[in-house]
């Protein structure tokens, strides 16, 4: 029923704005003359048109958007981010996470015995590298996965770039 009387209200509004062909207004003409729900509904909604048809669309005063732009101009603009990042910081950062990962890396070619021979072409027997002194400090692994996570938001800052610019160049 609810079906029905949604698709009576679409035909009638079709039929009231004038978007409907020759044979479908036939059609709506005769419904209306012989059926007293379609009638009430046509009624009903050309009441509503009428009233939407009378009433005035509220308008801004003439300097509405002019008095807008002005207010826009007085706020202060916040500076471009290499205005107020030092260069300094991020170089420092840099560097003391290349240091960290160089320092590691020394440490574990530390802990290999390069003078043994393995069963393979390698000179370098890496089974016997103790990775547990690697990994069993909680602070490490918490550090690592501060870095990890850090690392993350810095590949989507990067990605978000340029998936800015190439949506600018399309």
């Amino acid at each position: 029923m609810e079906a029905n009387m949604h698709n009576m209200e679409e035909r009638l509004w079709s039929y009231i704005d004038g978007a409907v062909d020759a044979a479908e207004r036939t059609v709506i003409e005769k419904l209306l003359q012989e059926n007293a729900e379609w009638k009430a509904k046509y009624h009903e909604l050309l009441e509503v048109n009428s009233l939407l048809q009378s009433s005035e669309l509220e308008e801004p005063s003439m300097r509405f958007t002019k008095n807008v732009m002005e207010e826009i101009a007085k706020t202060h603009i916040a500076p471009a981010t290499r205005t107020y990042i030092n260069k300094n910081i991020i170089r420092g950062i840099f560097i003391f996470f290349i240091t960290l990962l160089v320092a590691f890396l020394a440490y574990g070619f530390g802990q290999i015995d390069w003078t043994a021979k393995g069963d393979t072409n390698i000179p370098v027997d890496l089974s016997k590298v103790d990775y547990s002194k690697f990994f069993n400090n909680t602070y490490l692994n918490v550090f690592m996965m501060i870095n990890v996570v850090l690392g993350l938001f810095l590949l989507d800052r990067y990605l978000a770039n340029k998936r800015k610019e190439f949506q600018k160049e399309a």
